[in-house]
């Protein structure tokens, strides 16, 4: 990140919850000096006070950023105490979910450059993955800059068009929670298998992080990664022969998972 230019010109977060907490971690430890970032948070936790950014009263009047980071339900509330700051000077990155750039560019003005980006809950340990796009006002430098801030928490990529913003939402931004949901099942079923409970939740939990880990290291597909470990006539081939039914085992119903998640997306950002 151009940590002098948005050190120089300022950098304000409206919401200072996880994710707005995580990130701005993030831009702390990256370099970012705290007294450039100002924070606007009705609720301003202990480690927030801690940090030396500025907690409220007077804004910057055209910082080079501000980030976005309030419940979608509080957008209404919200958004007054920045737009002022719409206009060509200023980029604007929201993290809301079900929020469009169109209802941003009716509140902020259509000239302000608007990046809309989806982060996901891994963020909190630096192992997120966020999705942005720009409006047309936005430039290939301010796409630039809003990837390498919120590379500050994980991975960034870049969408073609504002739709795939559901499907995102389907897959990366809900999807922790469908991981942890497995790693539920799985340690309930080393339970009726005969497990004490805490040694099947940690078996379930180091089994996905360390699947995870692998698959993201390794220059196999997870197919060739699954093929790998699975003898013919094995233990894992019997699991994966229920697992992998096409009519009621894991993909019809991941399929189904990620296609209401996305479903419900849509109807949020039509309000």
């Amino acid at each position: 990140m151009n940590m002098d230019f948005v050190a120089e010109r300022g950098l304000v977060l409206l919401g200072c919850g996880k994710m707005g907490s995580a990130m701005l971690a993030g831009w702390l430890e990256g370099g970012l000096p705290a007294s450039s970032v100002w924070v606007i948070d009705p609720n301003p936790s202990e480690w927030l006070r801690g940090t030396g950014v500025h907690i409220g009263g007077d804004l910057p009047e055209a910082p080079a950023i501000v980030l976005i980071a309030v419940k979608p339900q509080m957008m209404g509330a919200a958004l007054p105490a920045i737009a002022a700051m719409g206009g060509a000077d200023t980029l604007f990155v929201s993290v809301a979910a079900g929020t469009s750039i169109a209802a941003f560019e009716t509140a902020l003005g259509a000239e302000s450059p608007i990046i809309r980006a989806m982060p996901n809950t891994p963020a909190a340990v630096g192992r997120g993955i966020t999705a942005i796009i720009g409006n047309t006002k936005t430039t290939a430098a301010q796409m630039d800059l809003a990837e390498a801030l919120l590379s500050a928490v994980g991975q960034v990529v870049r969408l073609e068009a504002e739709a795939q913003m559901d499907a995102v939402t389907g897959v990366s931004g809900s999807g922790p929670a469908y991981v942890f949901h497995m790693i539920e099942c799985l340690a309930r079923a080393g339970e009726a298998e005969g497990l004490a409970p805490e040694l099947a939740m940690q078996l379930a939990k180091a089994t996905v992080a360390g699947a995870g880990a692998l698959a993201e290291a390794a220059t196999e597909t997870p197919a060739q990664l699954r093929v790998n470990v699975t003898s013919p006539n094995g233990t894992t081939q019997a699991g994966l022969e229920v697992l992998m039914n096409g009519a009621h085992g894991l993909p019809p119903l991941m399929q189904n998972t990620v296609a209401a998640a996305a479903k419900r997306s849509r109807e949020l950002s039509n309000g």
